[in-house]
């Protein structure tokens, strides 16, 4: 008896087919929306700073004057003017401790739009201090600032992993850095002096902050919740199948809720797990340190000294300061093509090299510029060789290491232990955010044109501990992946164990025919 065979034309015909199921209209709004009142304004506050530094700076000496009855001394505004920067990453850092329990009392997407009420609140402050006279209200509104982005940057990869098929999981996974180039592009053009950049409208750059996180408050509530924080947190099945159906764009979602169900049969007795307890977790040994040493380089790699202090980097490089504005100008651009050409290519060449070629080529970027800064006086051009670096540095940061680490993190944790996950990398994040922003100005006052050879070091060091250690987690599931670290751990995955656990409570450890053997099967397809 002959077997009939499929022709190629229609696999090929229903792959076409998938793919665009995958990316429905529901799922682009979710991103979109959800990344505009989130880490759009992560980038914006990152760039934002810069060009109306010395407006803020004569505002700030004024202030001081009027209080004090004398001017201030260089080097306390020189620390005033780091605090106001570096406190973002303070207030980040707080946001990021707070994600966990909003997240398990709101769900992903009401802790996005809780998240708005900071935004706005600091938008309040910061463009009302030049009314008042009162430089601690742009201190307190870039704190409050740094809440907004802390709780952003963990609830947001959260929620986009969550309502993502795995098939796209890394391009959508992209728009949250995409949206961090964006916003940093935005801050930039809004501070070229014929827009927002002078002494007298500098305050509404800040006062802008308030239009995307309006624009997700009246958005996103008439988008559906996490069908998975649905399934595992509120038991509504009929909810998170609705929620399927909506992000999918297909009405036959039974294989996603089961698998989805499978894994909350595996984890049935397994509790929110505490961030103590997750460093204390030998499977995930590596998986955190991955994420550790991951997340400390995308903020040491020096990018964030590149954004806060563009123009000041620019004017050490010789550039005529009438210039600087329109050259900062292009390094947005070219982050954000950067940032959209690796959105189009990780599902295709994975994580994995998008990382380690990023932080290579940083290493050798920096390298040059060190080079051309020092070499600056030789020769008219070489200022100029010293933008090329920096775009190329800015470039090899955003085709990779801008985005990927927040997508690993999602990725390389069961549902039970992402939260803690997402609050050890955010802290890592954030700590690493403060100290360059705060200690940045007094290391390029010390070591001059040779700062960034620190810089190229930590690129190094990331791209090297990579190469050894990450594997791909292209198109993989969390058990496949937890396989790929079990043998450097030493330690079986969570799941298998508690595979075991759910069996042998059966009599004569016979599963009940129902949920055990959809449990078998999800075990045998899905654990290598």
């Amino acid at each position: 008896m002959k077997l009939s065979e499929k022709d190629p034309a229609d696999n090929k015909g229903s792959d076409l087919e998938k793919k665009k199921l995958d990316w429905s209209c529901s799922l682009i709004v979710a991103s979109l929306v959800g990344a505009l009142g989130s880490s759009f304004l992560y980038g914006y506050n990152l760039s934002v700073v810069n060009a109306p530094t010395p407006y803020i700076k004569a505002f700030y000496n004024e202030t001081w004057e009027r209080k004090h009855g004398h001017p201030i001394d260089s080097d306390t505004l020189t620390l005033l003017w780091s605090v106001t920067v570096s406190i973002f990453a303070i207030g980040g850092l707080a946001g990021t401790l707070l994600v966990k329990l909003m997240g398990k009392c709101l769900g992903r997407k009401y802790t996005l739009l809780v998240n708005n009420v900071f935004a706005v609140s600091a938008a309040l402050l910061m463009a009302c201090s030049l009314q008042a006279g009162a430089l601690e209200m742009l201190i307190v509104g870039r704190f409050i600032m740094g809440v907004d982005g802390g709780i952003a940057l963990s609830a947001l990869p959260m929620y986009l992993s969550e309502i993502s098929p795995k098939e796209i999981r890394g391009s959508l996974g992209q728009v949250t850095a995409i949206f961090i180039c964006i916003g940093v592009f935005t801050g930039q053009l809004l501070g070229l002096p014929e827009l927002l950049g002078k002494e007298s409208t500098w305050p509404y750059l800040f006062g802008v902050i308030a239009v995307p996180a309006v624009v997700q408050l009246v958005t996103l509530p008439f988008l559906p919740e996490s069908p998975r924080y649905l399934l595992f947190d509120k038991h509504d099945q009929a909810g998170a199948e609705k929620a399927f159906r909506t992000f999918l764009g297909k009405e036959d979602v039974s294989q996603e809720v089961e698998e989805v169900l499978a894994e909350g049969r595996v984890q049935r007795y397994i509790q929110l797990v505490p961030v103590l307890e997750l460093l204390r977790t030998p499977s995930v040994r590596w998986q955190v340190l991955t994420v550790v040493i991951t997340m400390a380089c995308y903020q040491l790699c020096g990018l964030n000294a590149i954004w806060f202090y563009t123009n000041s980097i620019f004017g050490k490089a010789g550039i005529p300061p009438e210039k600087i504005p329109y050259i900062t100008l292009s390094t947005g651009a070219i982050e954000t093509l950067a940032a959209i050409f690796s959105g189009l290519v990780i599902e295709r060449l994975g994580r994995r090299p998008l990382l380690i070629g990023g932080f290579g080529l940083m290493t050798v970027f920096f390298g040059i510029l060190t080079v051309t800064l020092t070499l600056q006086d030789h020769a008219p051009w070489i200022p100029y060789l010293s933008i090329v670096c920096i775009l190329a540095i800015i470039a090899s940061f955003c085709s990779g290491p801008g985005g990927i680490p927040f997508i690993l993190t999602g990725e390389f944790f069961q549902q039970s232990q992402r939260p803690a996950a997402f609050i050890v990398a955010g802290t890592v994040n954030w700590l690493s955010n403060f100290a360059v922003g705060l200690l940045f100005p007094f290391i390029q006052k010390s070591l001059g044109t040779y700062c960034f050879l620190v810089f190229a070091a930590v690129c190094f060091a990331g791209a090297v501990y990579l190469y050894f250690v990450l594997p791909e987690t292209k198109n993989k599931t969390h058990a496949e992946i937890s396989q790929a670290f079990a043998k450097r751990n030493k330690a079986y995955p969570p799941e298998e164990k508690t595979d075991s656990a759910v069996t042998d409570d059966k009599p004569n450890g016979k599963p009940g025919a129902d949920s055990s053997s959809t449990l078998d099967n999800y075990v045998k397809n899905r654990i290598v």
